[in-house]
Parts: structure tokens; C-alpha cells; sequence
């Protein structure tokens, strides 16, 4: 199964109100994409669809060839990790952060009295060090501050070694360093063809990673266009999506974006 998602003439309607309208998209093992669009634009609906938690009012949406309405939800959260400012109110404050970290492994929000094999400690005491948070895998996960919970939730997501990683706005909150020290952790991820295809949803060009290879520019519920990277981030492109004139420029693999007169 080459296919990771795929969504087919997907509409979801809510109290009568259209949120989104005729999404077809595929993305490809191998594949890391960003989802960019204004606020209203139906990000945040596309990833609660792709993780199971709000059903599609018509159309098709599939993991790994699976409609994902039908994959029991412990094997959804083993195939799917995500990291988003809406998790950080979940996890545990009285628990370690590497209890944190090695609940993921079995797909729960917290520690309980499951065990753990030496691999597994291994793993989390390594994803923690790849996102710079080693040296807190003893703190009390509600000790940190919104930046640290922000890097040790993304060494969470990558945990149970899932298929796909779905990332809602990572770089939330995190100051130029740890920003930087994120997007390059994800930068060298993305170039190993171990790593999950990755799904990385933002607001800010300067928060993609090099590396990331497709991008899904939507507005009001719609695909206004997706494609390779380079070819579709384009001023054209983002101008229509924002509603404004907007100069996208890169360089090295990394993007940024200034409105223009």
C-alpha cells in the first residue's frame, strides 16, 4: 500500500453549515506535506477527519487503504501520531515527562501500571534527546513551560513508530532557538526514509521544515491548490488563498511570506 490518506469527494457539514466541500487528496508514503490557510479555512476539520474524530457527511476517507471510521481506535492511535496545543491539556501534569513520552508506545494519554520492555525506554530517552528535552525526562510533565510541553509532545507523537504523523502548529509558542532546534530535528527526519509520512499544519511560512515535499493550500472549506512544494507555494497561490497580495519567497528548503503593496 503505497497510499497513506486518502480523502474522496469528502463534504462535512455541521448544523447545517458546509465545512468542507468536495476534498479529494492523497497522500503517498514518502510524502511530507503542509496544510497552510487563513483561519475558517478547514484545517483543523481535515485533521480531526484523517484521525477518526468527526465522521464525513458523504464521501470516502481511508488510512492505508482502510476507511478510518473502521479501524478500532487503539490501532488508529498506534497508526497515527499527533501533537497539538489541544493535547497539552490531556496529558498528565503529575507524571513524568518520560512516563509521558512511554504511554504513547501503547497508545494512552498517561502511565498507568503497564510495563515497559528496555527498547521502549531506549526509544523515548532518544526522541527526547532528538528534540532537545533530554535533560527534563525527570521533571513533572506540568512543571514545563507551553515551549518545552510543545517539543516533548512531538517526541510523544513519534513514539509508537506510526505510519503517519499529524503535527498542528509544533512551533506554537516556542522562541526563535527552539524553534529552530525543531525544525531542524524534523528537517532530518524527513530526510529518513524510516520516518512516518508527516502532515504538518501552520500559519507561518518560517515554521516548515526543510525537507517537507508537498503542500495543501486551502480557503473556506475548499482545495484551492496541492501539489509539489516548490511548484505551489507560490505568491499566486498563497495571494488567492489570503485574499491579499502576499510575496512568498525561500531559500535552502526553508520559506517565508510578506504582504506587499
Amino acid at each position: 500500500m503505497d497510499t497513506v490518506f486518502s480523502l474522496n469527494d469528502v463534504n462535512v457539514n455541521i448544523d447545517n453549515t458546509a465545512i468542507l466541500t468536495a476534498l479529494n487528496w492523497r497522500q503517498k508514503v514518502g510524502e511530507h506535506w503542509v496544510v497552510l490557510g487563513p483561519n475558517g479555512a478547514g484545517k483543523t476539520t481535515l485533521t480531526k477527519l484523517l484521525m477518526g474524530r468527526l465522521p464525513a457527511t458523504s464521501g470516502s476517507v481511508d488510512i492505508l487503504g482502510e476507511p478510518v471510521a473502521e479501524v478500532p481506535s487503539a490501532e488508529l492511535n498506534s497508526l497515527v501520531g499527533y501533537s497539538s496545543s489541544a493535547l497539552a491539556t490531556r496529558l498528565p501534569a503529575r507524571q513524568t515527562v518520560l512516563d509521558v513520552v512511554l504511554a504513547a508506545a501503547q497508545g494512552r494519554t498517561s502511565r498507568f501500571r503497564e510495563s515497559y520492555e528496555d527498547i521502549d525506554l531506549e526509544r523515548a530517552h532518544n526522541l527526547l534527546a532528538a528534540f532537545s528535552v533530554a535533560e527534563l525526562a525527570e521533571r513533572l510533565y506540568g512543571t514545563l513551560s507551553n515551549g518545552e510541553k510543545q517539543r516533548v509532545q512531538v517526541a510523544r507523537a513519534f513514539m509508537a513508530d506510526p505510519q503517519a504523523l499529524i503535527l498542528d502548529e509544533p512551533a506554537s509558542g516556542l522562541d526563535l532557538g527552539a524553534r529552530e532546534n525543531l525544525l531542524m530535528a524534523l528537517t532530518e527526519l524527513a530526510g529518513d526514509h524510516r520516518s512516518p509520512a508527516m502532515l504538518l499544519v501552520t500559519h507561518h511560512l518560517e515554521e516548515i521544515p526543510a525537507g517537507y515535499t508537498h503542500v495543501l493550500i486551502m480557503s473556506a472549506g475548499r482545495v484551492l491548490h496541492s501539489g509539489e512544494i516548490a511548484a505551489t507555494l507560490t505568491s499566486e497561490n498563497l495571494s488567492e488563498a489570503f485574499g491579499m497580495e502576499i510575496q512568498v519567497e525561500s531559500s535552502q528548503g526553508r520559506w517565508w511570506a510578506h504582504g506587499r503593496r
